[in-house]
C-alpha cells in the first residue's frame, strides 16, 4: 500500500472512531438551532469538541463572540476548515449548518492526527451568520483566512454537487416611514408608507421582465401595518438581490434601487435602505483540491448529480465566495437523500439527522481530509528538487 494510500485509511479509520462523538455533535447542534451572531452554544460546543482532542481553541476568535479559531499542528502549510453552524429563522437547520459542523471538527481531529508527517498546520474556523449576516466577510476583513494555503468546507444538499457556482448577493433592509392618520375620517391626513412597499413590488416585478437570465431579486415585507384602519407610518422588508458576480450585482443593485426610490416618489414617504451585511462574492474554485475531492468522492461510492434542478443548491450564495477570492478554496456539496424536498425546507430540517445525514457527514469529514493528503503530496512532489 503507498503512503498516500496509508493515510487516508487513517483519516477513514479515525473518522469512522469519533463517529458516535460527531453523530451527537451535529444532533445537539440541531436540536437547538441559533440564529446569526447568536450562536453562543453551538460555537461552545464546536469548540469543546476540538479542544478536548488538543487543538488550541481560542474562543471569540478576532472579538466576534460567536467565533472561534481551533489550531493543531506546526507545519509550514496551513489549512484551514470552515464550520458553520448558524440556523434559519423560523426553520430551525434546513440548510444543515449543524452537518458542516460536525464534518469540519470530524476533518480537523483526523488532519491533526497526522499534521507533522502532512507537515500542515490545521485550522478550525467557526463562522458565525452565514445565512445573511456574513460571518466570514467580518472575519476576512478582521483579519482571519489570509494566510491560508487552502480553505474548505463540504455544505448538505439533496445530492451531491462538486463545484460551488454561487450567486454575488447583497442583502438589504428596507423601510419606508409616512405619517399615520385615520383611514375612514381622515385619509387625506396620512402619508401611507404600505402603499410605498406595494408599489416598489410592482415595480421589481416589472423589471424582472427586463433582467438578465442569471439574476435573482427576492424579498419579503417584515411590517406592514398594525390596524386596518390606520393608515401604516411605517413598512419594513427584507430584499435580496443575486447576480454571477459582484461587478454585475452593482448594475442589478442600482436597477432594484430605482424601484424602491419610486415607490417613495409616488407616495412622498421617506425610504432608507439599509445593507444587512457586506456584499457576498461569487467564487472561484481551486481546481486542484477540487479535482482531488472529486476522485476521492467517487472512490468511496457517492455519485454527482447531473445538472438540472436537484444539482441547483451549488447557485446558492454563500460568504464563503468572499474567502475564495483572497485564497485557494474549496466548497462541493454533499448529499443527504432527501428529494423531492430540498434547503431552506423544513423537510430538509429534518433530513438533516438520521442515516442519510450522518453518512454524509462522516463522508463529507474523510473526503476534506483525504483531499488536503492528495494536495499536500501534489505540493511536497512539486517543489521537490529536479534530478
Amino acid at each position: 500500500m503507498s503512503e498516500l494510500a496509508v493515510l487516508k485509511t487513517a483519516a477513514d479509520a479515525f473518522v469512522s472512531g469519533a463517529s458516535s462523538a460527531l453523530v451527537r455533535l451535529s444532533e445537539t447542534l440541531h436540536a437547538h438551532p441559533e440564529t446569526a451572531w447568536q450562536e453562543h452554544r453551538a460555537a461552545a460546543w464546536v469548540g469543546d469538541a476540538l479542544s478536548e482532542h488538543g487543538f488550541r481553541v481560542t474562543p471569540g476568535y478576532l472579538g466576534f463572540e460567536t467565533a472561534l479559531l481551533a489550531e493543531a499542528g506546526s507545519g509550514p502549510r496551513t489549512i484551514g476548515i470552515m464550520a458553520e453552524y448558524d440556523a434559519l429563522p423560523g426553520l430551525g437547520h434546513a440548510c444543515g449548518h449543524n452537518l458542516i459542523a460536525a464534518s469540519a471538527v470530524g476533518a480537523g481531529l483526523a488532519l491533526a492526527r497526522m499534521a507533522d508527517e502532512l507537515g500542515i498546520t490545521v485550522r478550525v474556523y467557526g463562522t458565525p451568520a452565514e445565512e445573511g449576516g456574513g460571518g466570514k466577510i467580518e472575519m476576512l476583513e478582521a483579519g482571519a483566512f489570509r494566510d491560508l494555503d487552502l480553505a474548505m468546507m463540504v455544505h448538505p444538499g439533496p445530492v451531491d454537487v462538486a463545484e460551488a457556482r454561487p450567486f454575488a448577493v447583497t442583502h438589504n433592509h428596507i423601510a419606508y416611514d409616512g405619517v399615520a392618520a385615520h383611514a375612514g375620517a381622515y385619509p387625506d391626513q396620512g402619508v401611507n408608507a404600505n402603499d410605498a412597499f406595494v408599489i416598489a413590488q410592482v415595480a421589481i416585478g416589472m423589471l424582472r421582465q427586463q433582467l438578465p437570465q442569471d439574476t435573482r431579486v427576492h424579498g419579503i415585507q417584515t411590517v406592514g401595518g398594525s390596524a386596518p384602519n390606520a393608515i401604516p407610518d411605517r413598512t419594513e422588508g427584507r430584499w435580496y438581490a443575486r447576480a454571477n458576480s459582484l461587478e454585475e450585482l452593482a448594475q442589478l443593485e442600482e436597477r432594484v434601487r430605482r424601484c424602491f426610490e419610486a415607490g417613495a416618489l409616488a407616495t412622498g414617504t421617506t425610504l432608507t435602505i439599509t445593507p444587512e451585511s457586506k456584499p457576498y462574492a461569487e467564487f472561484r474554485t481551486d481546481e486542484r483540491a477540487l479535482a482531488a475531492y472529486k476522485a476521492n468522492a467517487i472512490a468511496r461510492g457517492r455519485e454527482f448529480a447531473e445538472p438540472g434542478l436537484a444539482g441547483r443548491m451549488n447557485r446558492a450564495s454563500t460568504d464563503m465566495g468572499n474567502v475564495s477570492q483572497v485564497v485557494p478554496a474549496i466548497h462541493p456539496y454533499i448529499g443527504v437523500d432527501s428529494l423531492p424536498y430540498t434547503n431552506h425546507q423544513p423537510e430538509f430540517a429534518a433530513a438533516s439527522v438520521g442515516p442519510a445525514a450522518e453518512r454524509a457527514l462522516l463522508d463529507g469529514a474523510v473526503l476534506l481530509a483525504q483531499t488536503v493528503i492528495d494536495v499536500g503530496a501534489a505540493s511536497r512532489e512539486a517543489e521537490a528538487p529536479r534530478p
